[in-house]
């Protein structure tokens, strides 16, 4: 375990700190219960790439694609069920010590240079999330005027609208709703978009059975969608993988949600919660994506809801596209808040002097209310928000993006860390039983991701270019 003296300077996105029931509690009063839990973690988990799975399994095919599903689910349950081991620490329910983040977990138990390179993939992992929620959401915009536009003007009418300007209406809103303070004061807004992304993945599956009712037949193959040699098939198959592995990404925030949660048994807790949301969330993801690929086998767009492989009816195409937008709302800022917190933290010890970054004006709107508006917290988070959304601007690849945000991320947060802190939490000897298990594991899991970035990377790179 890392010598916590040796923790007391940090460096920039790597601020680290513990603190005994009596000290968390006095900072902020944790309510939470393991149904909020399951809200934030569907928020996080069932969004965007829920659309994209049946474009992943056509890429993959009837005979892997739905047991991937189903391997990266039982790894997301492996991966934080041990997280969650390491809420409390030393011991995994008696504490007394709390690592409040994913970031602060790694360097209790893995020490500093570990912290460094988690540092940056973690925060790499949720400001691209971010960046592909403003693709989707720029997308389900537009998805909507081109609905009605084909309704309106037939299925052959030119509707060509600009995503550009529906990624900065995107970005206009993030910066006013990313001024809510932290997570423990948006319990409220996972709701919502919790209760929203229900709404769009089941339109999406009904519509789906429906066009598998019409069409009289279960499309797709064995080995999916063709291609015109085995490299750029197997390209292919290493981008489906890489979206799937996109739609399990919440283990960055496991231990941000965990620690909204009421003492005692928040460990407890946060398992149960864990295991209902995935178990929901993957027979929603086996089900979309199923119906998906069964109802346009190799034409499956990339998008169920955007593709425009459902034209009528026209209403329903609206309202799940609206859902979606509502819940990338909420589901931005569950993403964007453990980046808020780790850099607000660092500059507010770093500088205890600085108006600018601890001081609070009083803001008054008329008819509305008064609150409090921090400068650096304005600043910073606006910048954030301009930054992403310009990103998203220049690569509005949604499928592409995915794969290489799923495959990047996967194994190191996943996987790799989660595994490697257990290891020092319940002080695991090397070459023991368990050891050989989770290591091998974790290097079956890196196989997966390596193979699934390269493949997404390529789909990137040529879908810039051409």
């Amino acid at each position: 375990m890392a010598n916590r003296t040796t923790n007391d300077h940090h460096s920039p996105l790597l601020q680290y700190s513990n603190s005994s029931d009596e000290e968390s509690l006095h900072l902020t009063h944790r309510t939470g219960t393991v149904w909020t839990a399951i809200a934030h973690i569907i928020t996080g988990v069932m969004g965007a790439g829920v659309l994209s799975l049946g474009w992943s399994l056509a890429q993959i095919g009837w005979l892997f694609g739905p047991p991937a599903i189903v391997v990266f689910a039982a790894v997301t349950v492996v991966s934080t069920t041990i997280l969650s081991d390491c809420y409390l620490s030393p011991h995994s329910e008696h504490g007394p010590d709390r690592n409040a983040s994913f970031l602060q977990a790694v360097s209790y138990y893995l020490g500093e240079k570990s912290q460094w390179i988690c540092a940056v993939l973690l925060n790499e992992s949720l400001y691209g999330n971010d960046i592909a929620y403003t693709i989707a959401t720029a997308t389900s915009m537009r998805a909507i005027l081109k609905s009605n536009c084909y309704h309106d003007q037939g299925h052959d009418a030119g509707c060509a609208y600009p995503d550009n300007v529906y990624m900065l209406l995107f970005g206009v809103v993030q910066i006013l709703m990313s001024q809510i303070p932290n997570f423990h004061n948006m319990a409220w807004l996972s709701a919502v978009a919790a209760i929203m992304s229900f709404a769009y993945s089941t339109i999406g599956l009904g519509l789906g059975l429906a066009n598998v009712i019409v069409n009289g037949e279960i499309k797709g193959s064995i080995g999916g969608v063709p291609a015109a040699s085995t490299v750029d098939k197997v390209w292919l198959v290493f981008q489906g993988l890489g979206d799937i592995a996109f739609a399990y990404p919440y283990s960055i925030i496991l231990l941000e949600i965990q620690d909204t949660l009421k003492p005692p048994s928040e460990t407890k807790t946060m398992k149960k919660a864990s295991r209902s949301a995935i178990l929901i969330t993957t027979l929603f993801y086996l089900c979309c994506g199923s119906f998906g690929y069964a109802a346009f086998g190799n034409n499956t767009p990339g998008n169920l809801l955007t593709g425009f492989g459902f034209y009528e009816p026209y209403w329903l195409v609206d309202l799940a596209n609206a859902c979606v937008i509502l819940h990338l709302v909420g589901g931005y800022q569950v993403f964007s808040q453990p980046v808020f917190a780790i850099v607000e933290t660092w500059f507010s010890d770093r500088y205890p002097d600085s108006h600018f970054v601890n001081g609070f004006y009083q803001l008054k709107l008329p008819l509305v209310t008064t609150f409090q508006l921090n400068p650096f917290r304005l600043c910073f988070r606006t910048l954030y928000v301009v930054s992403t959304t310009g990103i998203a601007m220049l690569f509005p690849y949604f499928n592409q993006v995915l794969g290489v945000l799923g495959a990047l991320n996967f194994w190191p947060l996943v996987v790799y860390f989660p595994v490697e802190m257990y290891f020092v939490q319940r002080k695991i000897l090397p070459w023991s039983r368990k050891w050989i298990a989770l290591k091998t594991f974790s290097f079956g899991c890196f196989l997966v991701s390596a193979v699934g970035f390269i493949g997404s990377l390529e789909g990137l790179i040529m879908a810039k270019l051409s």
